[in-house]
C-alpha cells in the first residue's frame, strides 16, 4: 500500500494541485506557540496559517483530507479545537505533547467529532508513550523528527532513524495496532539523506504516512502556478513509481539499506560537527 502523503499549504490553488496529483492530505498548520524559540537558528519555516484558511480550502477537497495541526496544549486549546472542527477539519493533530494528561485532554475535547493524530516530538513523549498507547482513544501517531532530534540535543534529524529510536517507537506503536508515520521526504534524488533511502525505511518499519518536505515542492521559490503544477506532476509520479519498485525487495535488501542509512547519517553528522567547530552554523535541515 502506498504511503499516505501530506503537504503543508494554506493556498487554495496549491491545495488543488496537490490533490490532483494524489496527495492524500492537505495540511493547514496553525502551530506557532513556542516554535520560534525551539527552532531559532534553524533552516525551518514557521507557518502563518489561520483558521480561515481551513474554510477557504475545505470546499475544494474532494479526494484529499483536511489535516489541521493546532498549537501544543494550552489554556485556549478547547476554543481552538472547536474552531477547527467547525471549519471542517477531517483530522486534528496535537503537537509537542509531553504527558498522558495532555493527550487525554485533547482526545476528550475532540470527543470523536473528527479523527485525531498525535505528533510525537519530545523526549518526554517518548518516555510516556507506553502509557499513552495503553490508554488509547486517538487514531494515529506521527513521529516528528525535527523537534524530537532537538529535544535530544542531536545534530541531524535522521540520527533518530540511524540509532534505532524510530524503529523502537514504530514497533511499539505497531504492536498497539495504531497507524503511524515519521518525518518528511524530499523529492527523489534529493536530501542529505536521499529520499529513496528514507522511503525504504518507511516500508521496512511499516510506516504508512509521510510529509512531503519543502525540498519536494518549495512554493516559496516561485509564483508560477504552472511551475508548481509541473513539480507536483513530475515528483509525485517518480515517488509512486519508486514505491511500486519496492514490491520485489527482500528483507536482505532492506537490511542493506538500513546499514547504508546509518553510514550516510554518521557521515552527515561528522561533517556538521566539523562545520560547527570551524565556525559554521551547522543548521542545515532536511524536513
Amino acid at each position: 500500500m502506498p504511503l499516505k502523503l501530506m503537504y503543508i499549504t494554506n493556498r487554495v490553488d496549491i491545495a488543488v494541485i496537490a490533490q490532483k496529483y494524489g496527495v492524500d492530505r492537505v495540511w493547514v498548520d496553525l502551530e506557532t506557540l513556542g516554535k520560534e524559540n525551539r527552532q531559532r537558528g534553524r533552516n525551518t519555516v514557521i507557518s502563518k496559517h489561520i483558521v480561515d484558511d481551513i474554510w477557504k480550502i475545505k470546499p475544494y477537497l474532494t479526494t484529499s483530507e483536511m489535516l489541521v495541526r493546532i498549537n501544543q496544549w494550552n489554556e485556549y486549546s478547547v476554543e481552538e479545537i472547536e474552531a477547527v472542527i467547525h471549519a471542517g477539519a477531517d483530522l486534528i493533530m496535537l503537537p509537542y505533547w509531553k504527558t498522558t494528561k495532555e493527550v487525554n485532554k485533547f482526545v476528550e475535547a475532540v470527543n470523536g467529532r473528527c479523527r485525531t493524530t498525535l505528533l510525537l516530538e519530545t523526549k518526554e513523549a517518548v518516555h510516556c508513550v507506553d502509557d499513552v498507547l495503553a490508554i488509547g482513544g486517538f487514531d494515529e501517531i506521527h513521529i516528528g523528527l525535527n523537534d524530537l532530534h532537538l529535544s535530544y540535543g542531536m545534530t541531524f534529524m535522521f540520527e533518530l532513524l540511524a540509532d534505532g529510536t524510530v524503529e523502537s517507537l514504530c514497533r511499539k506503536i505497531q504492536s498497539a495496532g495504531i497507524p503511524y508515520g515519521f518525518g518528511g521526504i524530499a523529492k527523489l534524488g534529493d536530501g542529505l539523506l536521499p529520499a529513496e533511502k528514507v522511503i525504504m525505511e518507511h516500508y521496512r518499519l511499516g510506516s504508512t504516512r509521510a510529509i512531503l518536505s519543502r525540498t519536494f515542492c518549495d512554493n516559496a521559490k516561485t509564483d508560477s502556478v504552472e511551475e508548481i503544477d509541473r513539480v507536483f506532476r513530475v515528483n509525485m509520479a517518480k515517488l509512486r513509481e519508486f514505491e511500486l519498485s519496492l514490491s520485489g525487495m527482500t528483507q536482505e535488501d532492506y537490511q542493506i539499506n538500513k546499514d547504508e542509512v546509518r553510514n550516510i547519517v554518521n557521515g552527515v553528522v561528522s561533517k556538521m560537527k566539523n562545520n560547527l567547530n570551524a565556525g559554521g552554523t551547522g543548521a542545515c535541515q532536511q524536513s
